[in-house]
């Protein structure tokens, strides 16, 4: 386990205030997602568990020791004053495939029993909402009570992609802490860490795909986000005026074995078009604004939807063919 890279102003400020006296009971971690704040979350909450119980000294670190009491309860799940709310697999027998939509309103009941009693294992509880934007209306709305009366020792800390969505009152009883997208060197030197074999176009391709989040960044890895672009550049600059190109890769993308680098291509193809719209100037700029708007619905509709992948990824090159 290693500290969060990037965001370091955000970390530091709530460093501060763990260490200094004025930790407040909610924190709503805002920004895109992918940003790290999820993985702040746990690592400060393990924190603040670990100097509560008094087993770790006060630290700009946030890493706690293997072999920790603490760190070893909440790595087996057994960790009386810590809980994480995160959508549950739809089929319990099958945690990794389709998670549900939201998280209802049972599981925020579910806590109930324990703010009705005092911390177990030291003055402190941590509570994670991963993320709170996922709460069905009545779930967030029983939140609220408990935030707006929270229990004795209890820190929630709040996940949001989306904090604009949230209920205004929500936001209100919360401390908000805003993360960033990562910069490109780091997520280049962070990827290269973890994938020392890939070659450096794959990775700056990556990286310009991801748009500082180092969750998609991952997302993309092992599938040739390079060789993509190329083929959508390829699209961009001739129009592809005998459909060949276009042809190819829906013939490729269509494939079973390629889910995933077909999820990466709704994803990514909207954003070829946009980074394009950006050099753009006059009916040129028009155009390929009207080829974003349309590729996000056409990435929308084909995941909501369930289209036909072959035929969306040819439509979706026909929009980035209009760039030519």
């Amino acid at each position: 386990m290693t500290s969060p890279i990037g965001n370091q102003r955000a970390q530091q400020a709530f460093l501060a205030a763990m260490h200094g006296g004025s930790l407040h009971h909610a924190w709503l971690f805002a920004g895109p997602q992918g940003v790290g704040k999820g993985s702040f979350a746990r690592m400060a909450a393990m924190r603040m568990l670990a100097e509560a119980a008094g087993e770790l000294p006060s630290s700009p670190d946030l890493v706690v020791p293997e072999g920790t009491r603490t760190r070893s309860l909440i790595e087996a799940g057994s960790h009386p004053d810590y809980r994480v709310l995160a959508r549950l697999p739809k089929d319990p027998d099958k945690p990794d495939q389709d998670l549900a939509r939201s998280i209802p309103i049972a599981q925020v009941r579910a806590l109930q029993p324990l703010f009705a009693t005092t911390p177990s294992l030291s003055p402190r509880r941590v509570v994670i909402i991963d993320a709170i934007d996922d709460l069905e209306r009545a779930a967030a709305n029983a939140l609220l009570k408990n935030l707006e009366e929270p229990p004795a020792g209890t820190i929630f800390l709040l996940v949001s992609h989306a904090p604009g969505r949230l209920l205004p009152t929500i936001r209100s009883r919360c401390r908000i802490l805003r993360f960033e997208p990562l910069p490109p060197h780091l997520l280049a030197d962070e990827l290269a860490r973890r994938m020392p074999d890939a070659p450096h176009e794959e990775i700056a391709a990556i990286v310009t795909g991801a748009k500082g989040s180092l969750g998609r960044a991952l997302d993309f890895a092992g599938l040739d986000i390079a060789g993509m672009d190329k083929a959508l550049q390829t699209i961009a600059t001739t129009g592809d005026p005998t459909n060949a190109e276009r042809s190819a890769l829906a013939k490729s993308l269509a494939l079973k074995a390629q889910q995933q680098r077909y999820e990466a291509f709704l994803d990514r193809a909207p954003a070829f078009i946009a980074e394009a719209a950006t050099t753009r100037a006059g009916e040129a700029l028009r155009t390929a604004l009207d080829a974003h708007e349309a590729a996000r619905a056409l990435a929308a509709s084909a995941r909501g939807l369930s289209l036909d992948q072959r035929a969306s990824v040819y439509e979706m090159a026909g929009l980035v063919a209009r760039l030519a």
